[in-house]
């Protein structure tokens, strides 16, 4: 029936327009987002460790006055899976990408999918980190996405051989808090119950970017919850001079002290650019459009995506 009233419409040129707005509703009421189609996988089946974030309010996505896609109201805590196309060859290595949004919400399109797109396009398989939000009126308002991380970096190497993955090659890229988390994961013993036997919940590297509020003003020292002494990977950190949410003093702090613990690390302080541009450009600044191709050769120095 609808499909019939669809050709009528069709038949008539003034009616085009309208036909197309049609269509694009009907592609949005069947879930035609981009990641709507890509397999998922849940990461807490029986239920995720405190502290929770409740099942209502629903989930929620939308777009802010710039455009921008946002998610709230995450209790279903997920993976979404995104394979080199076809074509490309895959390098066996993965990477989970953890999107800022300030534990309030996800960032989840300009810092998660169009991240992921970029690593599969390059041989990766990414993996968008759904993880539970907000969590901005818990004590520890990065304690729960935490959990969800570690947790992802333990599935994601449980199920390696689904992906044709090296379990050895599994590392995070963070935007803002999701950086925040990631290298918070990364210097820290599990923050829940592992099975016996599970494999480890550290990334095998890490990519920073602009990690959100990791420098402590009051003690001019990086926040207490980091451990370099508990062991950090090889590390790409990409940071704005003039980002006034995350402080450039976090991630200098971060660089020497892999530097210090001869950790194969590498840093791009860029004078403009501000915070959150994730992987769009903006404009009178180099850092937002530099720091993918810089990132891209520290991938390819480790073998973890394909060559020019």
């Amino acid at each position: 029936m609808l499909n019939s009233k669809l050709r009528k419409i069709a038949m008539h040129p003034r009616r085009l327009l309208p036909a197309f707005a049609l269509l694009a509703w009907i592609g949005c009421a069947a879930g035609g987002a981009p990641a709507a189609d890509r397999p998922e996988v849940l990461l807490w089946p029986k239920g995720m460790p405190a502290p929770v974030v409740p099942a209502d309010p629903p989930e929620k996505a939308e777009k802010n006055a710039a455009g921008f896609g946002l998610r709230t109201n995450i209790s279903r805590v997920r993976l979404v899976v995104f394979r080199p196309p076809d074509g490309v060859k895959a390098t066996g290595a993965g990477c989970i990408v953890a999107p800022g949004g300030g534990f309030g919400r996800l960032a989840d399109e300009h810092e998660g999918s169009e991240a992921c797109e970029w690593l599969a396009k390059s041989g990766m398989t990414a993996f968008l980190l759904l993880h539970r939000t907000p969590t901005t009126m818990h004590a520890e308002p990065n304690a729960g996405p935490v959990q969800d991380l570690q947790q992802a970096l333990v599935i994601v190497r449980q199920r390696a051989g689904e992906w044709a993955l090296d379990p050895g090659k599994i590392g995070v890229l963070g935007f803002s808090a999701g950086g925040q988390v990631g290298v918070v994961a990364a210097t820290n013993d599990a923050r829940f119950d592992r099975e016996p036997g599970s494999p480890s919940h550290k990334p095998d590297f890490l990519l920073l970017l602009y990690a959100w509020r990791i420098y402590d003003a009051e003690r001019r020292a990086l926040r207490a919850d980091i451990h370099p002494e508990a062991g950090l990977p090889p590390t790409f950190i990409a940071q704005m001079a003039d980002d006034t949410s995350s402080l450039p003093q976090g991630s200098t702090l971060l660089y020497l002290a892999l530097v210090e613990r001869k950790v194969p690390a590498e840093l791009h302080l860029y004078e403009k650019g501000g915070h959150g541009f994730g992987m769009r450009s903006r404009p009178g600044a180099t850092g937002p459009t530099d720091w993918t191709h810089r990132a891209a050769d520290w991938l390819r120095l480790r073998g973890l995506v394909n060559g020019p």
